[in-house]
C-alpha cells in the first residue's frame, strides 16, 4: 500500500480547516434551504446527510454528502448499488438537490470533513464503492487500494470523460506522478487541480452526466 505523501497530508489539513471555517455561512444557508424544502415538500423529507461506503487506500469509510435523492428512491436502491446512478435521473432528486446542490456540486461539501478526518485527500482518484473497486481491480487497476482517494481529482476536472477506462488513465497518471515527486511538485499539482475544480463548479453543469 502506497504511503500518504506528507505534503498532501499537510495541504489537506490546512486547506480543509480553512474551507470549513470560511464556508460555514454557506453550510448554514444550505441546511436552511434543505429544511425549507422538507417543510414545503413532504416527499423530500429525510436525513440532511447521506452516507455511503467507499474505498480509500484499501480501507472502507463513510463518504458524506448532502442528500439529493428522495428517501423513497434510496429505499428502493438495489444492494451493492450507489446513489450516483440514481442522481442521473433528475426526477429522483429533491427540489434542493435539483436546484441548488447538484448543479454546482454543493452536495460534495460535507466531504471536507472527510478530508479533515484523514479519510480522504483534497485531490486524488475519487473514492468508489467496494463493488466498483473490486471490478476495477479485476481489470488490472489497483490504485484505489493503494492511494488515498480525493475530494476532486484529475478525472473530475476533465468534464465529459465518462468511460471508466478514461478515468483510470487519468487517475493512474496522477498517482504515478505523486509517487516519488518533490513536495513542491505535489502541492503545485494539487493546487492546480483545485483551481480547475472551481472553474468546473462555477459552470453549474453538475446535472449533466
Amino acid at each position: 500500500m502506497s504511503s500518504y505523501p506528507t505534503p498532501k497530508l499537510v495541504l489537506d489539513k490546512v486547506v480543509s480547516t480553512v474551507l470549513l471555517v470560511v464556508l460555514a455561512p454557506l453550510f448554514a444557508f444550505l441546511v436552511g434551504a434543505l429544511a425549507i424544502d422538507m417543510l414545503v415538500c413532504p416527499r423530500d423529507r429525510g436525513p440532511w446527510l447521506y452516507r455511503e461506503r467507499r474505498i480509500s487506500r484499501g480501507r472502507e469509510f463513510d463518504l458524506l454528502k448532502f442528500r439529493t435523492v428522495r428517501r423513497d428512491v434510496l429505499a428502493g436502491m438495489a444492494a451493492g448499488s450507489h446513489a450516483r446512478m440514481l442522481e442521473a435521473d433528475a426526477s429522483n432528486l429533491t427540489w434542493a438537490g435539483r436546484r441548488l446542490l447538484k448543479p454546482w456540486y454543493l452536495d460534495e461539501l460535507p466531504q471536507l470533513w472527510n478530508v479533515f478526518r484523514g479519510d480522504m485527500s483534497l485531490v486524488g482518484p475519487r473514492p468508489w464503492p467496494p463493488s466498483m473497486v473490486a471490478n476495477q481491480v479485476a481489470n488490472g487497476y489497483t490504485y484505489r487500494n493503494e492511494f488515498v482517494a480525493g475530494w476532486t481529482g484529475p478525472a473530475q476536472v476533465e468534464k465529459g470523460v465518462t468511460e471508466s477506462s478514461g478515468y483510470a488513465v487519468l487517475d493512474d497518471a496522477y498517482v504515478n506522478g505523486c509517487l516519488g515527486a518533490s513536495a513542491l511538485r505535489i502541492v503545485r499539482t494539487d493546487l492546480a487541480i483545485l483551481r480547475r475544480t472551481l472553474v468546473v463548479m462555477a459552470k453549474g453543469e453538475g446535472l449533466q452526466f
